[in-house]
């Protein structure tokens, strides 16, 4: 795996994503809301998912508010989603805009840190079922309409415990290892026979509630916001990486001693 630090600098020109339309899975809060806002401002049609109906809402007003483009609302539990539905959704995008020019999975579930002596059988599977398999059943049935896009980009947020795991992050490092493996298996099959390009991105420790449940003692305004590092994900959304997939970024400096979500 060759892991690469270029999108951390990257200064995005302000209609970089205009005429795109973005899928964002986990839209309604954290990153994937910093996220929707920043690549509708640069002109891409939002598509916002997440299993909080009244928090999407609240993206589209702020989205529209800006007058950036109107972005759609998909509602989705990933805790839930069957092949059945996920291939139901991508019909369904398929009707309304034809293609898919970015497939951003940024919802990520992380209930505890806790040795694997202990760690719940149940919330075992529910962790592997929202970080890894929920995205790829999403992917898979997008493909065809990834395909139907001059250049798509399928962009995985993962984590650095998924690249290097660290003690008490149980399923979590697990499912974001298999995250980097399937980006990886995607990549390679699309290369060179088709127009998608697939990347993984750790966005570092954030400001984001999900951190402060975890590390409750730690000085949150020591962390940069989800904001301040957009402009990452939106390097591997435009048409700056077109030839670049099968890489592993991080949106921020990576202490190898620090784990962080």
């Amino acid at each position: 795996m060759t892991v690469s630090h270029s999108p951390q600098n990257y200064q995005p020109r302000p209609q970089l994503l205009e005429d795109r339309v973005i899928l964002i899975t986990g839209a309604a809060e954290g990153m994937g809301r910093a996220l929707a806002l920043d690549a509708a401002r640069h002109g891409a049609t939002v598509i916002l998912s997440g299993f909080r109906e009244k928090a999407l809402e609240s993206v589209y007003d702020a989205i529209t508010a800006e007058g950036s483009p109107e972005p759609a609302s998909l509602p989705l539990d990933l805790d839930k989603a069957d092949e059945q539905l996920m291939l139901g959704i991508a019909t369904t995008l398929g009707d309304e805009f034809g293609r898919l020019d970015g497939l951003v999975h940024t919802a990520q579930y992380i209930p505890f840190l806790s040795r694997i002596d202990d760690y719940d059988a149940a919330q075992w599977d529910k962790v592997l079922r929202i970080n890894l398999t929920a995205p790829f059943l999403l992917t898979q049935a997008c493909l065809p309409l990834l395909r139907a896009a001059e250049a798509a980009s399928v962009v995985y947020q993962s984590d650095r415990v998924g690249r290097r795991a660290l003690a008490y992050w149980g399923a979590f490092a697990a499912a974001m290892s298999g995250l980097e493996g399937l980006m990886q298996t995607l990549a390679e099959e699309t290369e060179g026979s088709s127009r998608i390009r697939v990347n993984t991105i750790d966005p570092g420790a954030l400001r984001t509630a999900q951190r402060r449940e975890l590390y409750p003692a730690e000085d949150p305004n020591s962390l940069p916001t989800p904001e301040s590092i957009t402009h990452a994900y939106l390097y591997l959304l435009g048409p700056d990486s077109r030839e670049v997939t099968g890489q592993a970024f991080s949106a921020q400096p990576t202490p190898a001693s620090t784990a962080t979500q």
